[in-house]
């Protein structure tokens, strides 16, 4: 009997030290319960953790891409011959600066030759029928004529017309005006734009098929586009664009200003990006088409949260904080970050100003459980 007295002493007190010990390791634990961590009053981890209140503060937002100088579409034309034939003259030399309508070279082309002799026997024709109508109504008046002859006068000369007509819009589209036609003349190959003859590769006597590659082309560089392409996740940013500063490989200590001058409505699913035409003032020709530069773009100013960088935890495609919601007890609460600088991420999204959230030590408790 005295044994099992002891036996049962010893047991009473096993019983004791280990629910002081399930106590001690729990007061030691993290522990994660739904999206709340909670961290024991003698755990290691908290002597780690420092936290801090959201606030916010006046910044300006930026981000950097890459940019391409390109000729804008309306002052930039590849010029080729519309027809077959000879080059016989040249107007104009590389440099040389021209207006819409400024003749750049000659052509003799047979093409040309047969719609102005089309032209002129089409207009021979119309003559005579424009007389042989009149003839014909003369006699009706004099009571001579004859109706029917009257009326087929009056028929073919509705169709010399027609004829003359085709005949002249033919001339028309070499940009020949008819009144000042003579047969035989070379076609004149004119400027479309106003700029300046950057490319001439115009060989006098040489032969030009209907499907040649351009021989000259005429630009207006002073004011250019350069083509930027912004990714998706930063499109937001560029509701409220205040600058543009372009700095370009060939010039690094050289900045350069722009305006935006259209954001694409179509975004490309390869890049997932938007393109970005921004219009530079280029009258001291330092941007020249296809040099390559980076684009950086500027926000306006503004009351923005940005918190410490080391705040922010990363969970599978999503981000997120630790909120304090009580002593030793912190909620996830995802986020949309925007950008990094001097160590701290503005936060888009998910954070209202005042919360306290763990600005240190946060990685901690990644393997809360």
């Amino acid at each position: 009997m005295k044994h099992l007295n002891w036996l049962l002493l010893l047991a009473t007190a096993l019983c004791a030290c280990s629910g002081q010990r399930k106590a001690e390791d729990a007061s030691k634990q993290v522990i994660l319960q739904d999206r709340l961590i909670h961290v024991g009053a003698e755990s290691p981890v908290l002597a780690k953790l420092e936290t801090a209140p959201v606030s916010k503060e006046l910044y300006r937002m930026e981000f950097t891409t890459s940019g391409v100088v390109r000729a804008i579409p309306s002052r930039y034309a590849e010029v080729a011959s519309p027809v077959e034939g000879r080059v016989v003259r040249s107007f104009v030399r590389l440099g040389q600066k021209v207006v819409p309508g400024s003749p750049l070279f000659e052509i003799s082309a047979p093409a040309v030759f047969e719609a102005g002799k089309a032209y002129a026997q089409a207009k021979e024709e119309l003559a005579l029928a424009q007389k042989n109508l009149n003839r014909e109504r003369d006699l009706m008046q004099n009571r001579v004529g004859v109706q029917k002859a009257l009326e087929e006068a009056e028929a073919n000369y509705a169709v010399q017309q027609q004829e003359f007509a085709q005949a002249k819009a033919a001339l028309e589209v070499f940009q020949i005006d008819p009144e000042q036609f003579v047969l035989g003349q070379p076609l004149i190959i004119r400027s479309p734009i106003a700029g300046e003859v950057v490319k001439n590769r115009l060989v006098m006597g040489q032969y030009l098929k209907e499907d040649a590659d351009p021989v000259m082309i005429v630009a207006d560089l002073e004011k250019v586009w350069v083509v930027a392409n912004v990714k998706e996740k930063d499109l937001p940013l560029m509701q409220a664009l205040e600058e543009v500063e372009i700095q370009l490989v060939a010039l690094p200590d050289r900045k350069l200003t722009g305006q935006i001058y259209h954001i694409s409505e179509l975004l490309d699913p390869d890049t997932r990006s938007v393109e970005i035409l921004i219009e530079c003032d280029n009258r001291e020709r330092l941007m020249k088409p296809e040099m390559y530069g980076m684009v950086k773009l500027s926000d306006k100013e503004a009351s923005l949260i940005r918190i410490p960088t080391t705040a922010i935890l990363q969970e599978e495609d999503a981000m997120y904080v630790l909120v304090e919601e009580a002593e030793r007890t912190y909620r996830k609460q995802s986020i949309e970050a925007g950008q990094s600088e001097d160590g701290k991420t503005v936060v888009l999204s998910g954070l209202r100003e005042g919360e306290r959230i763990v600005v240190k030590g946060a990685f901690y408790l990644l393997d809360a459980r």
